[in-house]
């Protein structure tokens, strides 16, 4: 069923890309595996998913030592809310972290991934509607944030994560997934390509069809792929 489940996403991201005149090549599918164990993680790899997303950082761990070897053959990324004492075993764990949102945090990234000899890629998550519940720079405070840490070592800022307002219609994100792409290409412009923002990790399970007509080069699905969530 995962298997049949990764292919019918992938034509429908295949499907957007087309309507919104993209090459699909430049979509990524991200299956999130939040709660899921290490054997359907692992008949999603061998289905061909290559890019994982984790909300937490010990959970990532005990997956990633269960799974072995068959860990290390994908890219596993950080989407939850990052605390800055679990930075160091972040940087361990993870090729990317998607939710720098402070100078700290990006300060403690810089550290620990120097000190195990390890570049780590960053996306800037971006509150952008402003929802004062959810982490996330906004939109006004990128551009700072960006220039405070563009040079730190061995992190590199890679482009922006978004989560917009929950709606059970699709359509209701476009508003922001739009609002982010405009984001990301005036702060591209701002750096003048000295800070290369090519990623816009957006769009879910309920809405990554229209992420992906906006502009979304990674997605983030769990539901459609893995099923509801037994916890």
């Amino acid at each position: 069923m995962i298997k049949q489940n990764i292919e019918k996403v992938r034509t429908r991201i295949v499907e957007a890309a087309l309507r919104a005149g993209r090459s699909p090549e430049e979509i990524r599918l991200m299956g999130v595996t939040k709660t899921r164990s290490p054997e359907v993680i692992r008949e999603a790899f061998n289905a061909g998913l290559d890019l994982v997303g984790e909300n937490y950082v010990q959970e990532a761990e005990e997956k990633i030592i269960s799974l072995g070897d068959t860990a290390r053959q994908v890219e596993w990324h950080m989407i939850g809310h990052l605390q800055r004492n679990k930075a160091k075993k972040a940087c361990q764990l993870f090729d990317c972290i998607e939710t720098v949102d402070n100078e700290k945090l990006a300060k403690a990234l810089s550290r620990h991934a120097s000190a195990f000899g390890k570049e780590v890629s960053v996306l800037i998550q971006v509150n952008i509607a402003k929802e004062p519940q959810k982490s996330g720079v906004l939109p006004d405070d990128a551009y700072s944030l960006i220039a405070q840490i563009a040079d730190l070592p061995s992190i590199h800022i890679e482009g922006l994560m978004v989560i917009p307002p929950y709606s059970s219609e699709a359509e209701a994100s476009r508003r922001w997934f739009r609002a982010t792409r405009e984001l990301r290409d005036h702060l591209s412009s701002l750096f003048e390509g000295q800070v290369k923002l090519r990623e816009l990790s957006m769009g879910m399970s309920n809405d990554f069809e229209v992420a992906v007509e906006e502009g979304a080069t990674i997605v983030r699905v769990g539901t459609t792929i893995f099923g509801p969530r037994r916890r």
